[in-house]
This record gives C-alpha cells, structure tokens and sequence, in this order.
C-alpha cells in the first residue's frame, strides 16, 4: 500500500509515545510506502523544526532520506483540485503522479476532492488510516 501523508497527520504521529504512534511504526515496519516530493519533504521539515526542534526534524528527514520504503515522486503536471488551500495540492499531485491508494490527512480542504471522478484520489483520516494498518 502506497500512501501521501499530510504534514499535519506527520507531526502528530513521529513522537514516541503518542496516541498516533503506530502509524509511525507501522512505517518502520514497512507496512506501507510512503509517497514524498521534494516540496513535500521541506515543508515536513519547515513544520517539524517549527513545532519541536531543527534536531527532530534532522533525524526524521534523515530517516525518510534513508528508508527503504519512500518512494520520491516527481510530479510534471499540477492538477490543481483544491481550490480553497492551493498549497495542499503538493499532496493531491504526489499521490496522482505515485498512484497511491490514498492521502492522509485530516485537512477539511481536502473534502474538495470528493468532487471529481478523475482523477480519482480518496482521502483517509488519521483514525480511518490507523484502523487499516492495524488489521495488516
């Protein structure tokens, strides 16, 4: 299962210990792929050393960088869907381009995409994500 993880869903699932936490295990465990761009990897890092430190941020960069199950997509087209936060759509081309089976977020801007057939992009909550990789 190949995935796009929203910076919001990131932050609340890297720090040991917390509710979301499995997520991150999860990863490490190579449950799941994790689809990032270059776009979506700084601002991952821009949030991160703003939310907790340039040191957590570091070592989660360094992690993604190294892991075995991210895949690095370069998206040529911007498809431009969401019209309400045009900077989600970084997320939105990541996951057309790598042809992952979903986005996870708990953005409400992404609730736009429910409007178009095509490109189909289905978007999962943090709780519903959760739910799926606990019965891997």
């Amino acid at each position: 299962m190949k995935i796009v993880l929203d910076t919001n869903c990131l932050v609340n699932v890297i720090m040991p210990g917390s509710y979301n936490n499995d997520v991150w295990l999860a990863f490490r465990d190579c449950k799941y792929k994790l689809c990032v761009t270059n776009e979506i990897l700084f601002e991952y890092h821009e949030i991160l050393s703003r939310r907790y430190n340039n040191i957590i941020a570091n070592t989660v960069m360094m992690e993604l960088m190294e892991s075995p199950n991210v895949e690095h997509v370069n998206p040529s087209f911007r498809f431009n869907l969401i019209t309400t936060d045009y900077d989600d759509n970084k997320f939105v081309d990541c996951a057309i381009t790598s042809g992952a089976t979903c986005i996870v977020s708990n953005d409400r801007h992404f609730a736009e995409l429910s409007r178009y057939d095509f490109p189909k992009v289905v978007v999962r909550s943090l709780d519903e994500f959760k739910k799926i990789i606990s019965a891997l």
